[in-house]
Order: C-alpha cells, then sequence, then structure tokens
C-alpha cells in the first residue's frame, strides 16, 4: 500500500467544509470522487485541518492510501484534469507508511484577511472580509501577543463543538497592514473549532475599549464562548501551511 501526500489550495466559497457531510457539497468529497475516477477504486482521503464552511486553504496536507501504480506525479496532474477549477493539486509526492497528515503535524497556520477601507472589492469580496471601520493595527498586534502560550481557550470555541480538550498552544500570533488589507496570522499546535475567527471578531471588538488588554485577558479567563466578541466572517479565513518535524512541510 503507498501513501500519497498532497498539497492542496482550494476556495471554500462553494463547500461545507472539509469533511464529509450527508447530501452536502465538501472539499473531501470532491476529492475522494475525483481520485475514484482516477484509480478506477474508492479511497478515502485524511485532511491536515477540518476547514469550516467557506473557509479556503492556500497549504492544506492531505494523504492517502493505494493500491494503484499510477506514477506519483500523474496524480496532480490527473486530478487536476479531473477537479473543479476552485480545487487545485499543488503537489503530490510518496511518503512513508507512518505518516498521517492530521496527527504527524506539530502545527498549522492560518491567516485572516481583512478588507479595511471605505468601499468594498468586486474582486476579493469572496476572500476577504470588508471592513470599513479603521483598525488600530500595533494595538491589534499587542493583543495577538497576549495570546501566544499554551492555555485553556474554550473563549473561542464554537458553541456545541464536541471537542473535550480545549487545550492549545499558540506559538506565533500576529497583526499587519499591507494597504487597503489588514492580516492575522496564527499558528498553533491545535485549533478549536471556530478558534481564529472568533479570535479575530473579539480582537477587532477590545480595540475600541480604552482598557483592551485587560479586556482580552477577561475574555481568556472567563473560559466561556459568551463572553467573547462575535466571530467574524468564515471567507476571510485560510489555511495557509501545516507543518511536520520531519521537513514535510510548507
Amino acid at each position: 500500500m503507498r501513501n500519497i501526500k498532497l498539497v492542496l489550495e482550494y476556495d471554500g466559497t462553494n463547500y461545507h467544509g472539509w469533511q464529509t457531510q450527508p447530501d452536502l457539497p465538501t472539499i473531501q468529497d470532491t476529492i475522494e470522487e475525483a481520485l475514484a475516477q482516477l484509480t478506477k477504486t474508492p479511497i478515502k482521503i485524511i485532511g491536515a485541518g477540518r476547514t469550516d464552511t467557506g473557509v479556503h486553504a492556500e497549504g492544506q496536507v492531505a494523504n492517502f492510501g493505494t493500491d494503484s501504480q499510477i506514477p506519483v506525479a500523474a496524480f496532480q496532474k490527473g486530478l487536476n484534469a479531473i477537479l473543479p477549477r476552485d480545487i487545485v493539486v499543488c503537489s503530490a509526492t510518496e511518503v512513508s507508511p507512518e505518516f498521517h497528515s492530521r496527527f504527524s503535524a506539530t502545527s498549522r497556520r492560518y491567516r485572516y484577511t481583512i478588507l479595511n477601507r471605505a468601499y468594498p472589492s468586486a474582486l476579493s469580496r469572496q476572500t476577504s472580509y470588508f471592513f470599513p471601520a479603521p483598525i488600530g493595527v500595533p494595538r491589534a498586534n499587542t493583543l495577538c501577543q497576549i495570546l501566544i502560550g499554551k492555555r485553556d481557550f474554550s473563549s473561542f470555541q464554537k458553541t456545541g463543538s464536541d471537542r473535550i480538550n480545549p487545550i492549545c498552544e499558540i506559538y506565533e500570533g500576529s497583526c499587519w497592514q499591507k494597504d487597503p488589507y489588514v492580516y492575522f496570522e496564527i499558528e498553533a499546535d491545535a485549533f478549536l473549532r471556530g478558534m481564529v475567527r472568533a479570535i479575530v471578531g473579539t480582537i477587532l471588538k477590545c480595540i475600541k475599549e480604552d482598557n483592551a488588554e485587560a479586556e482580552l485577558h477577561r475574555i481568556l479567563d472567563a473560559k466561556d464562548r459568551a463572553a467573547a466578541g462575535t466571530s467574524a466572517p468564515a471567507h476571510g479565513l485560510s489555511l495557509i501551511c501545516v507543518k511536520y518535524n520531519n521537513g514535510l512541510h510548507l
């Protein structure tokens, strides 16, 4: 059994997230259907990050096992010929049997993009959140630094999530501006469902207050989703890369 690793880029606008859902279009189902067409046999694929409805990816990593003798380079070319244009295989490589795109990952990095000007964009409307109010970027960056470390992030977990352990470690968090866009980037060992969007929405709320730092600490200590701000919309979020100890990373 060969183990094939794919690096994927996709526009999540037309999909109900990564993971298979009954009677709904998902990234996983679409790729598995293309693999079945290419190899003439059913194949299950594993993704490193279970992106939610409307969330995009520039560096999603996935792997699957197959008995097919198709040359590894042909998986990239063949899948790109079959898949819809909003899903692209950036690379395909054969990896060791032990490699697991999800469980072997040491960290994932997400980027949230905000269009911060007085008028919206016709071109980036599906990949950025239009937010016309001024954003204090240096202060937002300071708030991102507060999040770095290992702690209970229950205040940023989507209500109804079935994850039992809310402990995550954020390795890097930052906010910067390149007009007309403002970017948030967060890298962590794991993410709770809806965590990045909740963090971005909460920071946008906190920076309006005089005691923003104290307010963010209060929200973290509450360990309660009701204490935090409204989540930023899904279409501004993208999975940028997944990292692995063995060097299989982007």
